[in-house]
């Protein structure tokens, strides 16, 4: 039995995917392979056939492209103004802080206050 390697980096399981694959070792192959060495939670079949699929297509970067998101809400001005908001009324509470902000979400609002300000209930 092999040494399990735990947390693998990503670029690390598609090179060894891109390797095998390009010794025309079956995907089923590759995925046994895997979790025989990173563990269970390595990879799923899926994934490994996706990546196999990609390197054939010709890709050749191991790394994943930059995805476009949402971007975020939370800036260094809007951390400023809910802290000021809350400097001028010391017994807030985040409906209040909401009322203030309403293109904020509750979530985010709790996590500035929390998180980036570290204001706790009392």
């Amino acid at each position: 039995m092999f040494k399990t390697i735990a947390d693998p980096a990503d670029c690390e399981v598609g090179s060894v995917i891109r390797f095998l694959n390009s010794n025309n070792v079956k995907q089923a192959e590759i995925h046994h392979q895997l979790v025989e060495i990173y563990g269970e939670n390595v990879m799923t079949d899926g994934m490994v056939r996706k990546w196999v699929r990609q390197f054939i297509d010709g890709r050749t970067n191991l790394h994943d492209e930059a995805r476009s998101g949402r971007p975020s809400v939370v800036n260094y001005g809007l951390v400023a103004k809910v802290n000021e908001k809350i400097r001028e009324n010391r017994r807030f509470t985040i409906r209040m802080i909401c009322d203030e902000f309403p293109q904020i979400s509750k979530t985010v609002l709790h996590e500035n206050a929390t998180n980036r300000l570290n204001y706790r209930k009392r």
